[in-house]
């Protein structure tokens, strides 16, 4: 009689496989001439080819392995997730993956096309009115049906090798070897936990770069206010752009590790977002557009100040997720109120 493999190497094995499987992502140059000509190169490297199309794929596949392997995840356990959107997507492609129930807990306000995705791949979605609801909640319903919380704001700064094992950090490193300038000046992420901050981080101290790490924060999260007091306690109204910025401090962004904090206005992160979907000729999401902010002010003071280097971030989804939201004037009306004079800041940024 055969005997069906234990289900844990099995489920790790099946993992593994879907990595192997994929292959890395893109590293794209951006055309912009008047910081070219200064010797300063601005990048991004593209986390919307994932296969469930963002960043949070990668986070997603280490939360999966660390739970795993101890062992707070068994056959059959539903998996529980308090995500905006991107997280709860690529988690519910590996619950799928290894035929496990998938809960997403997230505000009422989040995006219809990251719900349909989620459903896709056949997770349930259980909405809250207010951001700051979604820990309790999704912790609620991990109790009740014997489950496990992933809980990402806790545990992607651990999940994640650090050190290498092809993590983001090494990825873009190895990417930048062939460059005019290999070893980047500024690397600038947005935080939602933490987790990519905190890898990019620990991986250039670990590799003594002189890079510095700054973290692109939208108006409404807490993270700015804590790198500069150290005051866990605080909280704030939220982020309004999607995906990053908390209402309150997350264990996963270790502050220590960050250079420097750029506080990006709303209306300046959706006119950026616009502006770099026409400068690649596709559209990209809006945390996106919150990096290319933060990236435009540190190549503008490179310039100024007669440095020469490169400047790295991330495009982290695609915009296809936000046709109905921040690609529509009418709803950005309504949900942000953008400013009249945003655009012409941004562009006087790329000029």
């Amino acid at each position: 009689m055969t005997h069906p493999p234990p289900w844990l190497p099995t489920a790790i094995a099946r993992i593994e496989a879907d990595y192997q499987r994929s292959a890395d992502t893109h590293l794209i140059p951006l055309p912009l001439p008047a910081y070219a000509a200064a010797g300063i190169d601005l990048y991004l490297k593209d986390e919307s080819t994932h296969p469930t199309g963002s960043l949070k794929h990668r986070l997603a596949r280490s939360l999966f392995l660390y739970a795993l392997c101890n062992g707070w995840v068994h056959e059959g356990s539903t998996i529980v997730e308090a995500s905006s959107g991107s997280t709860a997507v690529s988690e519910a492609y590996f619950a799928r993956l290894l035929g496990l129930p998938f809960v997403a807990v997230m505000p009422r306000s989040t995006s219809a096309e990251k719900v349909a995705q989620i459903e896709f791949y056949g997770g349930r979605c259980h909405f809250v009115d207010h951001a700051g609801e979604v820990y309790d909640a999704a912790q609620r319903i991990a109790d009740e049906t014997g489950g496990h919380y992933m809980d990402q704001f806790t545990y992607a700064e651990r999940a994640t090798d650090w050190r290498g094992n092809n993590n983001i950090a090494e990825s873009m490193f190895t990417q930048m070897q062939r460059e005019r300038h290999p070893i980047p000046r500024w690397i600038v992420v947005g935080a939602g936990t933490g987790g990519t901050s905190a890898t990019i981080g620990r991986y250039v101290r670990f590799q003594m770069y002189e890079t510095q790490l700054c973290v692109a924060d939208p108006a409404g999260s807490v993270f700015s206010a804590y790198h500069r007091t150290g005051d866990k306690s605080l909280t704030a109204p939220g982020s309004r752009i999607e995906g990053i910025g908390r209402p309150r401090v997350e264990a996963s962004f270790i502050r220590t590790l960050v250079d420097r904090m750029e506080e990006v206005p709303d209306g300046d992160s959706i006119a950026a977002m616009r502006a770099l979907s026409q400068i690649l000729g596709r559209r990209v999401g809006p945390s996106t557009g919150t990096n290319f902010v933060a990236m435009l002010g540190i190549a503008r003071e490179m310039r100024d100040a007669g440095q020469q280097g490169s400047i790295l971030s991330l495009l982290c989804d695609a915009g296809e997720r936000y046709l109905a939201t921040y690609y529509d004037d009418a709803w950005v009306a309504r949900h942000v109120g953008v400013c009249d004079d945003t655009s012409s800041r941004v562009n006087a940024l790329l000029a």
